[in-house]
């Protein structure tokens, strides 16, 4: 029996308990990743990462390793959007179903891309590791209790049998749509449940790219393949295709009753060419469900991803809204184990995640409906973009000052105006010659942005910072120190030359002052200890 101490133990090696670990890591804490699995995922999944998500990354300082996974350029695929055919031969009469926005030049740095999970969780990994997260496939969590002061779990290495005991400050559950963490903390969880089955196929057929006719598109769905919808993506790029073909459980239809031949049969019919050579390479069925867990805290366990909030695959939501959590949980947990914020700012992940995850399940839902034809008119006009969805949603928690708390997470529009609890506009900017986005300026700790040194706001910054012992960065864009390039930076954020802006290190805007306040002082400190979840007499 070995003990084994860690700041924070993660369970689940998928793209979201990767990224928690990366992110942990690269905020100077050494999380071990358990996974019983014996490695990464070897299939294509989940292969569209959002701009959000390449943000984070880039943050993070990986987006030139993810980057470089991407096959050719990925771009004109998200362009394509969503299209339906009866047959792929048929591509030319393809019916438009969606064309989402996704990013834009003004919009931030970075631009959606695809690429399969199996080489960008693999890569991931890598970053981690050498990070410093210690991370172990083959090893299984057997248990797990919590006390006031941290958690004890058992882990198990499946190879040689060996186990040991982990006591951590804070525990992750990253552990899937069947999450036992979720089940052995009771957490309940709400919406439709189950809306579909699928099979997700893989396989190789030379023929359909000459077929497709170097059509570029998200998904095609195609219609005559008997009694199923059968849609097709290629957003990563590369060998294998994916199909994912329907099945009925209550017309007594299981995963078995879909060989490799009948598979075959699916994609020749979908395709519309009888003859075409199929190879299938995996099938893996699944469901498609809309589920929020009732909290994504209790205690010091947190549920981040699928474990907090499953929906169907429709937007791709899944995979980027789970590296959001990982995140949005990872910098807080960081800033709680540095004693630079307090306790009540984890109870913001759960305000402001379940939030976000409740939303994009609503969301995730009504694309569903539009793609499998049973949407109404109701259903269709409570479509949000893709853009809104991915950047443009908004936090509503404690941690937030000055923000809106009756407008909705999702609004109809995108509107990034620096306003508190959204995401800070994208402004490039220029420094000694060299080019960046102001979404580059925020990582390690809060950033106070500022028109002039002339105003009073950066010695204010000093002060307050020396007063409660948290770590604050000030930034000012007057032309000298920093020049922004494309627009005006203080219009953008809704300031002006006398306003400041408190982003976090997410890059979310925590408070903002549009123009002079009579004690800087106070104002400033009451919303950096806010916004670090601890009373407003300071940190010190």
């Amino acid at each position: 029996m070995t003990d084994i101490r860690v700041p924070v133990l993660v369970v689940g090696a998928g793209p979201v308990g990767i990224s928690t670990a990366l992110f942990l890591a690269r905020h100077g804490v050494g999380p071990l990743l358990v996974e019983q699995r014996d490695g990464t995922s070897t299939l294509p999944r989940a292969p569209g990462l959002q701009a959000r998500t390449m943000e984070l990354f880039r943050a993070a300082g990986v987006n030139k390793e993810i980057r470089a996974l991407e096959v050719g350029d990925s771009h004109p695929y998200f362009e394509g959007g969503i299209i339906q055919v009866r047959t792929f031969a048929e591509i030319d009469d393809a019916e438009v179903l969606e064309a989402p926005s996704l990013d834009g030049p003004t919009v931030s740095p970075e631009r959606v891309m695809g690429c399969g999970q199996d080489r960008y969780e693999r890569v991931l990994a890598e970053l981690a590791s050498d990070a410093g997260a210690d991370i172990r496939f083959g090893t299984k969590l057997t248990s797990f209790t919590q006390d006031e002061d941290g958690v004890t779990a058992r882990i198990k290495d499946l190879a040689t049998g060996e186990e040991s005991t982990v006591r951590a400050d804070y525990l992750v559950g990253a552990d899937g749509a069947g999450s036992k963490i979720r089940g052995a903390l009771g957490v309940e969880r709400t919406g439709i449940g189950t809306v579909f089955n699928a099979l997700s196929v893989y396989f190789r057929a030379p023929e359909l790219t000459k077929v497709l006719k170097d059509r570029k598109f998200i998904l095609c769905y195609a219609t005559a393949a008997p009694g199923t919808l059968m849609g097709l993506s290629r957003l990563h790029g590369a060998d294998p295709w994916l199909a994912a073909p329907l099945y009925y459980p209550e017309k007594g239809e299981t995963p078995a009753d879909y060989p490799d031949e009948r598979c075959v049969e699916i994609v020749r019919t979908a395709a519309g060419v009888p003859d075409m050579a199929v190879e299938i390479v995996a099938k893996v069925p699944w469901q498609g469900a809309q589920l929020v867990a009732e909290t994504f805290r209790r205690g010091r366990v947190f549920l981040a991803g699928d474990a907090a909030h499953v929906h169907p695959p429709a937007g791709g939501f899944g995979a980027n809204t789970g590296i959001h959590d990982a995140h949005n949980l990872a910098w807080k947990i960081a800033a709680v184990l540095a004693g630079t914020a307090g306790d009540p700012l984890l109870d913001s992940y759960d305000a402001e995640r379940r939030g976000v995850g409740g939303a994009m399940a609503r969301q995730a839902m009504v694309r569903n409906r539009i793609r499998h034809g049973y949407a109404d008119e109701e259903t269709r006009a409570s479509l949000v973009d893709d853009i809104i969805i991915t950047l443009g949603y908004r936090y509503h928690s404690d941690a937030i000052t000055g923000g809106q708390p009756d407008a909705p997470t999702l609004s109809p529009g995108l509107e990034l105006a620096g306003e508190p609890g959204t995401r800070a506009p994208h402004v490039w900017l220029e420094r000694d010659g060299a080019r960046l986005s102001t979404i580059d300026l925020f990582w390690g700790g809060f950033v106070l942005l500022t028109a002039s040194r002339g105003n009073g706001w950066v010695e204010a910054a000093e002060r307050v910072a020396k007063q409660t012992g948290l770590p604050l960065e000030v930034h000012v864009v007057d032309g000298r120190e920093l020049t922004a390039v494309d627009r005006d930076w203080a219009a953008a954020y809704g300031v002006s030359a006398d306003g400041a802006v408190l982003v976090r290190p997410d890059a979310f805007v925590a408070w903002r002052s549009a123009g002079k306040v009579a004690d800087q002082d106070t104002v400033l400190a009451a919303a950096l200890t806010r916004a670090s979840g601890l009373p407003p007499e300071g940190a010190a």
